[in-house]
């Protein structure tokens, strides 16, 4: 535990020298100050366009949760975007040669590095995230009244939307030694691949073939399950009760299988 605990310590630290975690720290904090600064000036009727008596909590309800709505969209899609950029050059950077030499030469197995390469970015991905959820979370309560823990749930599922995809930035980057096909892949799962795959119900409407049908369940399985969780995030967003946390333990497996892959094959490499 305590190499992994260096190791992901040294992440951080790479992060930090290479202005990532400022970088996304400073974008968190500018959308914390641009609402601080919109509810310091703006009355809560205001919102409203005057047509709504602002003093009753289900107006304060309604309004926080359009907020929130209106914070968790592109919290969500810019968040994991910034965050997949950040951490797509942590493995092929790794494994330049000298580096991984370095590494390899110190009392650490190869799952440990794996390990702690995983939790370290994504350690720096849920501190920014939830850094931004706490302070809006605060800022809305104030300005509101309205106190809706759930809201900070949010920080979980997008950091565990963002942890499936490293996990596949990992195995991909310990085939490839390249950032920008991992950037690439990620990507493409996140916009496409994952979106397309979430709607495959409405999709089955026009399709008759029986082997797509079968593909696209398959893939479905395959690929991490982004926009489903993007769905349980905007439900803890504004309050409401989840019942189905499928998408949330099929993610944690998935996670746990992938990270198995890539220490499989990463033990397995000749460096």
């Amino acid at each position: 535990m305590k190499n992994i605990y260096t190791i992901s310590l040294l992440t951080f630290r790479e992060a930090l020298s290479k202005k990532i975690f400022l970088f996304f720290f400073s974008v968190s904090t500018f959308v914390i100050l641009v609402f601080a600064l919109l509810f310091g000036f703006v009355s809560a009727e205001s919102f409203s366009g005057g047509f709504v008596n602002a003093s009753t909590t289900s107006f304060d309800n309604s309004i926080a949760n359009g907020i929130k709505m209106f914070i968790i969209y592109p919290l969500y899609a810019g968040g994991l975007f910034l965050s997949i950029f950040s951490v797509a050059g942590f493995i092929p950077t790794l494994l330049e040669k000298g580096n991984i030499d370095l590494i390899l030469s110190k009392p650490v197995s190869r799952p440990q590095v794996i390990l702690g390469k995983f939790f370290g970015g994504t350690f720096m991905v849920f501190s920014n995230i939830f850094y931004a959820i706490f302070m809006l979370w605060i800022l809305i309560g104030i300005k509101f009244s309205v106190w809706e823990a759930n809201f900070l749930l949010s920080a979980f599922t997008i950091t565990l939307a963002f942890a499936s995809i490293y996990s596949i930035i990992i195995l991909v980057g310990i085939l490839s030694k390249s950032s920008t096909f991992s950037l690439v892949i990620s990507y493409m799962i996140f916009f496409i691949f994952s979106p397309i795959l979430s709607s495959r119900d409405t999709i089955f409407a026009f399709i008759d073939s029986g082997f797509w049908k079968t593909l696209f369940e398959m893939l479905y399985y395959i690929i991490p399950q982004t926009s489903d969780l993007s769905t349980i995030t905007t439900s803890f967003a504004v309050g409401n009760s989840v019942e189905n946390f499928d998408s949330i333990i099929f993610s944690i497996v998935y996670i746990i299988l992938i990270l198995l892959g890539a220490i499989f094959i990463f033990r397995k490499k000749d460096y």
